[in-house]
């Protein structure tokens, strides 16, 4: 077994997902850039807990797990929200963890709608409850080379309460990366319409705000 394991790296040699590097899925430098620690900005009304500043090394970190679907770069996600989840102030909560879905095209490309496949694995580990319930109601455009007024025109009245869907108790957004708030606002907005109880956002990472 282990001269197949020599054979499979002669062939298919293991890549930093973070910079590219042989020799690990993740080297030593990348992992010291990616140190989960604890912010807490707000976004009109809304409260977002994140773990990780925004980054070069974040940005492929979150590009290996979405659009490579390594596993590797799952777990670090999985960790850094999961370690946000358990220094918010969320004692004495019935929380429901609310994922921000992925567009029809993004799941057929990827084979998963991305965080709802994330918070599954946080629900798992931290037992809270997933509960997939919103839905993309018309087509968005990409949001990484929009300013904040266009993600926000971009975003208004995107989501909406699947059919049937009845969640329950202090709901907490789940997404990647906040960094106007548009999409986290919109999905809150779609909730709340709806007489439902919004109480934070948990994001892996926190991007410096546009203008």
């Amino acid at each position: 077994m282990r001269i197949f394991g020599e054979l499979s790296q002669l062939i298919f040699p293991v890549r930093c997902f973070g910079c590219n590097r042989l020799g690990l899925s993740i080297c030593s430098q990348c992992r010291s850039d990616w140190q989960p620690q604890y912010f807490l900005s707000h976004f009109a009304n809304l409260r977002v807990h994140s773990a990780v500043l925004y980054s070069p090394t974040a940005s492929k970190i979150i590009l290996a797990a979405k659009e490579n679907g390594l596993k590797e770069a799952d777990k670090l996600i999985v960790e850094a929200i999961q370690g946000v989840l358990a220094q918010a102030n969320f004692a004495n909560r019935t929380i429901e963890l609310i994922p921000i879905p992925s567009s029809p095209s993004a799941r057929r490309r990827r084979g998963r709608s991305f965080m709802v496949d994330i918070t599954a694995q946080i629900a798992q580990r931290s037992g809270f409850r997933l509960t997939d319930v919103l839905e993309l109601t018309r087509r968005v455009s990409d949001q990484s080379g929009l300013h904040a007024k266009a993600r926000a025109a971009n975003m208004e009245g995107a989501f909406a309460l699947k059919p049937h869907a009845y969640p329950q108790g202090d709901l907490v957004l789940i997404d990647d990366v906040v960094t106007t708030g548009a999409t986290l606002r919109e999905a809150a907005r779609a909730l709340t319409s709806q007489g439902l109880n919004v109480l934070a956002s948990v994001t892996a990472c926190l991007a410096q705000p546009l203008r």
